[in-house]
């Protein structure tokens, strides 16, 4: 007779309970054992009398200059340590620029629009594929010259789209925190494909009359992650200057970069960007603890630029008809793989748990001494964080990090969701998803949130939040409308 199949261990409920144990106890290795320790030590010592508590302190025979010349080498030694440790990063609070509902863009008209701009009906048909299968809904909106027929991308377009999403952002943030232009010492503002002269950073300073000794820097060129990296330069600044302000600016301006030709890998960012911003107040003063929502843990950055392939996966040129716009590669999906393995192997021991560290360090160990054929352990990132912002690029994009980080419905709901109602907004993504989960009312003292970006050069960027305080809802910002509608059901094809 054949052999019973063996039953499946790894979904077994006391396989789970073993795993759960093995997570405790060694997450709490020291605590079991130093604690015996330290009560058997306080025991022996309350079982001595006076006399022998006296006579082990003569016995050390210390006077007083032993005694000052220790306590100075203790006070010396605190003093270098609270003085060269990191400053802590704290995020006061943010805001997103909400569009007005004039520049909601509708699938039906969208594909209007396109349909009496391009001639080409293939590209068109192929337009309709993608807008179809890509995640986004009807309320999404693009800027006022884009809504022209044809668009019309003009410097003072792309200046006025600039002065709306960023002046609004501004706007906000300065009613939610009080901010006076007076108080901001270091000014970061990213846009990657709109740079012109004077810069948007400057704009801003002309708008708001800030100082003229603020340390202003304008990134460009950078993509999507940008907003990240903005993040770290003004971490890197407030560890520099004490007792600062810090002001980041996220933004993508799409005015000027409507794509007119019918190459197909460049006809993809037509269907899937939209317009959007957000403005981050960071501070490195401890007396904006108690006011802030988020502490700044970790930003770790990943570029993949070495690679010919990475380099050239999202790169902006000239189509045969002279055509410029965005193109990107079908390796995109396989080279953000690649770029986040890399990033989660530097974040990994940053942020998990010993007990999954040491799972990933037995099974690489097993892989390489003992049968190469083990599956590789995919460490349960989920130990680490409560909240994940995935850069809502497109709804390939989400699944995939869905997938290979083995996450929930739950989990990249606040990403779905993101790109369903505003679209792919580029850097200023990450901050509408932190929205969202505030807006749900999920936000409690203590979560972690891991914000994870990709862009162009090929970069992958992680940044790693505590929250400070439990956010109730409701929230201001761009959800606040319609957070009670979501989430809603996303069909795979949506047929136009």
């Amino acid at each position: 007779m054949p052999s019973p199949p063996l039953p499946d261990f790894s979904s077994s409920v006391k396989l789970k309970y073993v795993k759960l144990g093995f997570r405790y106890i060694v997450n709490n290795f020291l605590t079991f054992l130093f604690v015996p320790v330290i009560i058997s030590t306080i025991l022996q010592f309350l079982r001595n009398g006076p006399d022998e508590i006296l006579s082990l302190y003569n016995s050390l025979e210390l006077d007083l200059i032993h005694i000052l010349c220790s306590s100075f080498v203790l006070i010396f030694a605190m003093t270098v340590y609270f003085m060269s440790r990191p400053r802590r990063v704290y995020l006061i609070d943010y805001a997103c620029f909400k569009p007005s509902p004039a520049c909601r863009v509708p699938f039906a008209s969208f594909m209007e629009h396109t349909r009496m701009i391009c001639t080409d009906q293939k590209s068109v048909q192929f337009q309709t594929r993608i807008l179809e299968r890509s995640g986004l809904g009807e309320e999404t909106c693009l800027p006022p010259a884009n809504h022209y027929i044809p668009p019309k991308p003009t410097m003072e377009a792309s200046r006025a789209e600039a002065e709306l999403v960023i002046f609004s952002a501004i706007d906000d943030l300065v009613k939610k925190t009080g901010l006076k232009p007076k108080d901001i010492d270091i000014l970061v503002v990213n846009c990657s494909l709109f740079s012109p002269t004077p810069s948007l950073s400057a704009m801003i300073v002309n708008k708001y009359k800030l100082r003229s000794n603020l340390k202003s820097f304008n990134l460009s060129g950078m993509g999507c992650s940008a907003g990240l990296l903005s993040i770290d330069l003004a971490r890197d600044l407030l560890q520099v200057y004490p007792g600062s302000n810090a002001l980041v600016i996220s933004t993508e301006i799409i005015t000027p970069n409507f794509y007119k030709g019918n190459r197909r890998d460049m006809l993809l960012p037509n269907c899937l960007f939209r317009m959007g911003a957000a403005a981050i107040l960071l501070s490195n003063k401890r007396r904006d603890a108690s006011r802030s929502k988020y502490r700044l843990l970790h930003v770790v950055r990943t570029h993949k630029g070495a690679d010919d392939r990475a380099y050239r996966c999202v790169y902006q040129e000239e189509d045969s008809d002279g055509h410029c716009g965005i193109s990107l590669s079908k390796d995109l999906m396989a080279i953000a793989g690649d770029a986040l393995k890399s990033n989660i192997t530097t974040i990994g021991p940053l942020v998990l748990p010993m007990s999954e560290q040491l799972l990933f360090f037995f099974t690489l160990v097993g892989r390489k001494l003992i049968n190469p054929k083990w599956r590789p352990y995919i460490p349960d990132f989920k130990q680490a964080f409560e909240h994940f912002c995935i850069h809502a690029g497109g709804r390939a994009v989400i699944d995939e990090l869905q997938k290979n980080l083995q996450l929930s419905a739950e989990h990249v709901e606040a990403s779905r969701m993101t790109l369903h109602r505003f679209g792919n907004t580029s850097s200023s993504s990450l901050w509408y998803e932190l929205n969202y989960i505030e807006s749900k009312g999920r936000m409690r003292r203590g979560d972690r949130v891991w914000q994870i970006g990709f862009g162009s050069g090929f970069k992958c960027n992680s940044a790693v939040w505590k929250c400070l305080r439990t956010v109730k809802a409701p929230v201001d910002g761009p959800w606040e409308e319609c957070i009670e509608r979501y989430p809603v059901e996303i069909p795979e094809i949506v047929k136009l």
